[in-house]
C-alpha cells in the first residue's frame, strides 16, 4: 500500500511508472522517464465504455496537435486492461467507441499507477485526475475531478501556456485567466502595480 508520504505533490517529481499502452493500435511499453526533455498531460479517467469518459479521450486527440506545437505529449490511464483499451480503440465513435486516438491510453489494472498519483476511489477506479508535468518531471499542474463530470481541454491548454511562459520569465507571474499576449505582473509589492493600474 502506498502511504500519503510516498504520493506527489505539486512542486515534486512525478511519480514514474512502467506500463503497458495502446498506441496505433498495437501494444506497447511506455516509461514515464522516456518523456523528459517534453511537458506531459497525464489524465486518468474512471473505465473504458463509459459516457463521460470518451467525451474526454477523443476531444484530447482531437487536439493533440495543439498539444504538439507547444512541446506536450499527452497520456490517458484507466484501470482497465490493455486489450480492453484495445477494443474500444476498434469500436466507431458512433457505437460508443473512440476510433483511432494521437495518443497512448495505458493499462493500470493493478491500479499501481492510479494509488501514486493519489486519485484511487474507494471502488477502485480512478477519479479524473489530470496532471501537468514539466519537461524536467515535475508536477506543476493537479486537478481531480469526481466521477460524472468531464474536464475542460482548453483550460488545460490555457494553463500549460501559463506553466511555460512563467518558466520562460521567471521574473513574471500569470493573473487570472491569463492567455499568451495578455499583460503579466511582477510579484514585488510596488511593481505589481503597473498592472494593476493598467487593467
Amino acid at each position: 500500500m502506498i502511504s500519503d508520504m510516498d504520493c506527489l505533490k505539486v512542486g515534486k517529481s512525478a511519480p514514474n511508472f512502467r506500463a503497458t499502452a495502446v498506441y496505433d493500435q498495437e501494444f506497447i511499453q511506455i516509461q514515464l522517464a522516456e518523456y523528459l526533455g517534453k511537458y506531459v498531460v497525464l489524465f486518468f479517467y474512471p473505465l473504458d465504455f463509459t459516457f463521460v469518459c470518451p467525451t474526454e479521450i477523443i476531444a484530447f486527440s482531437d487536439q493533440y496537435e495543439r498539444f504538439q506545437d507547444i512541446n506536450t505529449e499527452i497520456l490517458g490511464i484507466s484501470v482497465d486492461s490493455e486489450y480492453s483499451h484495445l477494443a474500444w480503440i476498434q469500436t466507431d465513435r458512433g457505437a460508443g467507441g473512440l476510433g483511432d486516438l494521437k495518443y497512448p491510453l495505458v493499462s493500470d489494472l493493478k491500479r499501481t499507477i492510479s494509488a501514486s498519483y493519489n486519485v484511487l476511489s474507494d471502488d477502485g477506479v480512478a477519479l479524473r485526475g489530470l496532471f501537468i508535468i514539466d519537461k524536467e518531471g515535475i508536477v506543476q499542474h493537479s486537478l481531480i475531478n469526481n466521477l460524472e463530470f468531464g474536464r475542460s481541454i482548453d483550460e488545460t491548454y490555457r494553463t500549460l501556456q501559463a506553466i511555460q511562459y512563467v518558466q520562460s520569465h521567471p521574473d513574471e507571474v500569470c493573473p487570472a485567466d491569463w492567455k499568451p499576449g495578455e499583460k503579466t505582473m511582477v510579484p514585488d509589492p510596488v511593481k505589481s502595480k503597473e498592472y494593476f493600474t493598467a487593467i
